[in-house]
This record gives C-alpha cells, structure tokens and sequence, in this order.
C-alpha cells in the first residue's frame, strides 16, 4: 500500500474513533478516561517507570536516531524530597526501559530553587551533546547558572560533563531552552533569561571551550526594549520554506511573537499575536510545518490552547493578530500544557489529563483522537491545583514512538494505533518538527 493511502486511512480511523466517542463528554466537562479504563482503545502502553516522589519529574527528551535508543528527564524538586538533575533511560527495549546514568547538581541542599527543567539534545562535529537547564535561586549557589552540558556520545558505557553556561547579569537560571540548526550551519541554543529577550548560544562555541564567543544574540521581547520586567517564557525555532528564513517562534509578555532570525545580529518582527483575551501572558507557541497555523499555550486553569492562523500576517497584510480560529482542551476544568506538534497530529501533555492527542486536520474544528491519563491521585496543593501529572511528551520520528514525563508517576512509554512515524511529506507539509536534522544545514538541497 503506498505510505499516503496508508497514513490517510490511518488518520480516518483515528477521526472516526474520536467523533465516536471524544466530543460531547469533554464538551460538558465529564473526561472520558476514569481509574478503571485510563486510556482510549487506540493507545498502548508499553512501559511505565517510576522516576522519584511526588511532583520530582519535569520534562523530557527523546533522541531520534533508532541506534541511540536514549530518552533524557529533568528532575526537580516542588515539596521536600527528590533530586535535582538528570536521568538517562535506555530504552532500546520500549517495553522494559532502565535508568542507566544519572547526573545530579552537587550539593543537593545547598542548592535552593526548582533544580532541573527542560532538556534537549544536540549532535556537533560526529558527537552528541545533552542540555539540561537549571534554575536556583539567589541564598545558595550557582544562582547564575542556566545550564550543564553532557556529553552523552559514548552511551551506554558512559557521559561526561562538558560545559555550564552561566548568566550572572540574570540570576535564575534558564526555565526553558530550545536547539536549533539554524542555517548558518551553526547548532543554536534558545533560552529564556530574566530579561525582555531570549539569549541565544552558539553551542559549538560552548563545547569546544570558547565560552566568550558562545552568546551570539538575543531576540527581543516585541517592542519590550529594555524593560527588566518582560521576558519570554517558552519558544520554538524552525525553518519556514516559503520565505527561506529562520523563524523564532516565542510566548512570553503580553502574547506571542515571531521573529526573522535569519540575520542574527538583527532579528525582525514578523507578527506579533497580543491583545488576546484571555492572555496576558504566553507560554508554549509551536507552528505547523509550514509556519501557517500556531498552537499557543498560556498557563492557569480552564485556559485551552489556542490556534491561530498567520497567513494575513505572512501576505503582509497585518502586524499583529488578536483572534484564534479555533480552540482545543481535553477538560475544561483543568489545564493543558506542553505539545509537539507532527501534523496534524498535537500530542499534549495534559498536565492532570495525562497524554492527549488531537487532530488539525481541519484547523478550524480541532478533535481529540487519543489519551491516556497518567495521573490518577488528587489536585496539587502545594502550587495551584492543575500542577501535577505529565509534564513533558516528545514523539520519535522514525517509528512514532511517543514518550513522556508524569511529574508524580515517571517515565511513561506509548504508541498510537496507526501511528508507525512521521514525515511532512506524507501530509504535503515541510518536513519540520521540534526534531532537528543533525546532519543536514536548512535550507540546503535534502
């Protein structure tokens, strides 16, 4: 069968099951999944694996090449136990996967603040890179440090640290970070600071010890100028085809912003989305493949995720957007959170909804084809209430495997019934997602 049929069909059997059974429980607020069947028929769990004590886990990792069978999970810690750092899982056997390596910030208690939070990898020069970003606060040390550095080429036997990158002019550390290959050949690393921009890093520079070259931009915060009082809190960077440019794609103060990145020393506003109702303030904001449609998030309860679409503003026609086209949530008593996107498929983590799919294959009517709840216990009540559950989700290209991160429960392991991979092509789509080509410069004949 030639792989568009096959992935058509697929998707018509997902839909079919969704308009089957997902629309009218969330839209009167009753979830479909209960302690006796958590997950819907097309989802199966293939492994689960306790990470720590409650509210101990933050997001994760996945890498894509099927001979490095490597997932990697922050560590944090909300509460009075747990650790701050990272765990490296093996998981060359889905079903069975093992903690193999664990990497932990020296003196534990003396370290004060939340510890690990996002993490990403990277490959330079014939060798793989983890980054696991760290936050501390001010009364104990590393205050200024955002992010370690590891060297994990050499899994499963071993990996090294390599670099921290420090910012002493914005204590805090970096709450969430982001790689690019940009396509100036360069591995870039995205980060957020408490400042009005996103600091961006030349990763080659870090590891190869040139640490005063390694800060090569910062993107600017809309016209936030240099008020100390704006910031970013999450982003995405991607290649978009039509224009042959580098877009940076940020939530943050007042709504969300993309950005030309092309030029470094001289990011240009594409669009802003500000003057939302609803949103004061943006969080995670990820494109389709081809740059047209956003999914933004903004975090407190009952808030869903937002699409938006961009074609005005890419024809030249406005400056800035105030109107999604269409709104998506698994339960509108609680809250979504983190999402990757593999057109048209959304994988969320949905925070105390667990994994949530849904489709945009018709952008304007999202539908939910798949879940399943990683979290069954009691609301938090050492933050607000929607704060525990998974965390992080991430999709493995070349299978479809989908992976994520329970913030209570651990290490969870999935696949999605006629759900074998994803390429854009496949969907008359670029061929881009949060998942970098290592080995290939954007831009470049593929």
């Amino acid at each position: 069968m030639p792989r568009r049929l096959f992935v058509v069909l697929a998707v018509f059997a997902v839909l079919v099951f969704a308009g089957a059974t997902g629309a009218p429980a969330w839209a009167q607020g009753v979830p479909l999944w209960t302690p006796d069947k958590p997950g819907s028929d097309n989802i199966e769990v293939l492994a689960h694996l306790p990470l720590g004590p409650r509210l101990n886990v933050s997001d994760i990792e996945l890498e894509q090449e099927l001979d490095r069978p490597y997932a990697y999970v922050g560590r944090m810690v909300y509460g009075d136990e747990g650790d701050k750092g990272t765990d490296i899982i093996d998981i060359s056997d889905p079903r069975s996967p093992k903690v193999i390596h664990r990497w932990r910030i020296e003196n534990q208690d003396l370290h004060l603040g939340t510890g690990a939070m996002d993490v990403k990898y990277f490959k330079w020069d014939g060798r793989y890179y983890v980054i696991q970003s760290l936050q501390f606060r001010q009364g104990g040390p590393d205050a200024d440090l955002g992010a370690v550095v590891l060297d994990v080429t050499d899994l499963p036997e071993k990996f090294t640290e390599v670099a921290r990158i420090r910012a002493p002019e914005h204590p805090g550390g970096f709450h969430n970070i982001y790689m690019y290959k940009h396509s100036n050949g360069r591995p870039l690393l995205f980060t957020t600071v408490g400042g009005p921009y996103s600091y961006v890093y030349d990763m080659a520079h870090v590891v190869e010890g040139a640490m005063d070259d390694a800060l090569v931009a910062k993107v600017p915060v809309g016209d936030a100028g240099e008020s100390q009082f704006r910031g970013y809190h999450d982003m995405y960077a991607g290649w978009h085809e039509d224009t042959q440019t580098d877009r940076f794609y940020g939530g943050g103060t007042g709504g969300y912003y993309v950005y030309d990145v092309t030029d470094l020393e001289n990011p240009s506003l594409v669009v802003s989305l500000t003057g939302i109702s609803g949103v004061s303030f943006g969080h995670t904001f990820t494109p389709s493949p081809d740059g047209r449609y956003v999914i933004a998030e903004t975090e407190y309860q009952y808030a869903p995720l937002r699409i938006f679409d961009l074609q005005e503003a890419l024809d030249g026609e406005v400056k800035n957007i105030r109107q999604p086209i269409s709104a998506w949530t698994a339960n509108w008593r609680n809250l979504v959170h983190n999402h990757e996107v593999r057109w048209p498929y959304v994988f969320v983590s949905g925070y105390l909804d667990g994994l949530q799919v849904f489709s945009l294959m018709d952008p304007n009517n999202p539908v939910t084809v798949a879940y399943y709840d990683t979290y069954l216990g009691a609301p938090n009540t050492d933050r607000y209430g929607m704060f525990n559950g998974l965390f992080g989700v991430d999709v493995r290209n070349a299978d479809g495997l989908i992976v994520g991160s329970d913030m209570t429960t651990g290490f969870w392991v999935f696949r999605m019934e006629g759900f074998g991979g994803w390429s854009g092509e496949s969907w008359g789509m670029p061929n881009r997602s949060s998942a970098q080509d290592w080995d290939m410069t954007p831009g470049m004949q593929e």
